[in-house]
């Protein structure tokens, strides 16, 4: 601990500030200034809405397809696919490479943690509770991402884009009803791949463009798997039928869009401005869950929900009058 001060473990060894800290005032040298260029802000919020909706997408595959097959083999089927895509695409996104720069290691180190943990988390949770009350949760992200953008990389949040989330997060509020059968020990498990996510995202912001974000989704990947891989071999396989098979691989899909858009989301625009674009999230959720399962969402679940969506679209009308959206 250099002149007695704490470091926090994301750290970047060419400089004596750690990347993610809070005393920091200075984005490191190994994270582009953010939002440069025209447009950056609105770019980066189109493709956090595509990884909400892929996302989405592969979350009503993945509760369908566990409702007769157990969990860690369904993770460890659906990454093959998704390593196997993922590899494909790769020509197209900068190429592939195994090896991990020296000064990306710890970032990826810290991504893999939040990336496996989160999936595992999330998925338990989204096996034990509806889709929309799963997703309902989860809005608290971009409020806790926005409050790290912060104090991590010194980004500024007036009051009126502070604003404008609050009042998405107490959409969501009026939509669980605080009180009500939504908040168990499933919640908190929800509430805890929300953390882990929020740490995937700021690991994500350390990494610079000497690294593709085919590889990092790549790694993602095969973190996940290997990992559900391991835990399946306890818990059992069961023979997969055909139908299985091909939704496991058309979540795969779905999953390889969500992990590459997720990667590009975080490396374009203000973190602060793209992050209520994760709200998007609910909406799919709520249309799988009646689609699909037959959850049909309640008068407050649509009076919380237009309060989400109203707040989102209030960021972009607010960001568009600044001149921050080109």
């Amino acid at each position: 601990m250099p002149n007695g001060k704490a470091v926090f473990p994301l750290v970047n060894p060419a400089m004596r500030t750690p990347i993610l800290s809070p005393i920091r005032r200075v984005r490191p040298a190994s994270v582009r200034p953010l939002a440069h260029k025209p447009g950056d802000n609105l770019h980066g919020a189109a493709l956090m809405t595509l990884c909400m909706v892929a996302f989405g997408l592969n979350d009503t595959v993945m509760k369908f397809v566990v409702q007769d097959m157990p969990l860690y083999q369904a993770i460890t089927l659906r990454g093959l696919f998704a390593m196997a895509f993922i590899a494909a695409l790769a020509p197209r996104m900068g190429g592939l490479s195994l090896r991990i720069p020296a000064r990306a290691r710890r970032p990826m180190l810290w991504r893999l943690v939040g990336e496996i943990a989160s999936t595992i988390l999330f998925l338990n949770a989204l096996q034990n509770m509806a889709m929309g009350d799963v997703s309902a949760i989860m809005q608290a992200l971009p409020l806790a991402v926005m409050v790290s953008a912060s104090l991590f990389f010194g980004e500024t949040l007036g009051w009126r884009r502070i604003g404008a989330v609050i009042v998405g997060f107490l959409g969501v509020l009026l939509i669980l009803r605080p009180g009500g059968n939504v908040f168990g020990l499933w919640a908190v498990v929800a509430l805890a791949a929300m953390a882990m996510i929020v740490l995937r995202d700021m690991a994500t912001r350390g990494f610079g463009q000497e690294i593709s974000s085919a590889t990092i989704a790549f790694y993602a990947a095969t973190g996940v798997t290997a990992t559900g891989l391991a835990v399946s071999l306890a818990q059992g396989w069961v023979m997969p039928s055909g139908a299985q098979m091909l939704l496991l691989a058309l979540g795969s899909v779905f999953l390889t869009v969500g992990y590459v858009s997720a990667v590009a989301s975080m490396r374009v625009g203000e973190i602060s401005y793209v992050a209520p674009f994760r709200y998007t999230s609910l909406l799919v959720a709520i249309a799988m869950g009646l689609i699909v399962f037959g959850e049909w969402p309640d008068l407050w679940t649509w009076a919380g929900s237009a309060l989400v969506v109203a707040a989102g679209i209030y960021t972009i009308l607010r960001e568009a009058r600044l001149g921050r959206v080109r």
